[in-house]
């Protein structure tokens, strides 16, 4: 499975993005636990679950700060 491309989490709206970063942080917490208890069969998950909160949180940090920047004149 590939990573996931950010342009799929840009493409997300504000209510969508925040549910996903949620489910992320929860998957993250069950495959902690997994691990913790030697249930853990594909480790890689965890890889795949931090890339893309990061990304996630990277969209949802840009459009935060696009909210309260005011626009630029162009020269």
């Amino acid at each position: 499975m590939p990573l996931p491309k950010i342009s799929e989490a840009r493409e997300l709206s504000d209510d969508k993005l925040s549910q996903e970063i949620l489910a992320i942080k929860r998957q993250l917490f069950q495959l902690r636990l997994q691990k913790a208890t030697r249930q853990l069969e594909k480790p890689h998950q965890f890889r795949h679950a931090k890339h893309r909160l990061a990304q996630l949180l990277t969209v949802e940090t840009e459009r935060k700060r696009a909210a309260t920047q005011p626009p630029q004149e162009e020269k």
